[in-house]
């Protein structure tokens, strides 16, 4: 597990939800999207390290 990595997402999907946030106050829906779409990718990213973690357990 990259602890790292998994911080980096985190913060991803942080950013993405304050995007969306201010998308919703300000009614931009490009704001809304980048921000969904910020989400999407700090999930992928936490899942890439699911595999990773799963992946190294097995194989001990």
């Amino acid at each position: 597990m990259s602890l790292e990595e998994r911080a980096k997402a985190t913060a991803k999907n942080v950013e993405g939800k304050a995007q969306e946030a201010l998308g919703n106050v300000t009614g931009d829906p490009q704001d809304q999207a980048e921000g969904k779409a910020k989400q999407v990718e700090g999930q992928a990213r936490h899942a890439k390290e699911d595999v990773k973690d799963e992946v190294k357990k097995n194989l001990n």
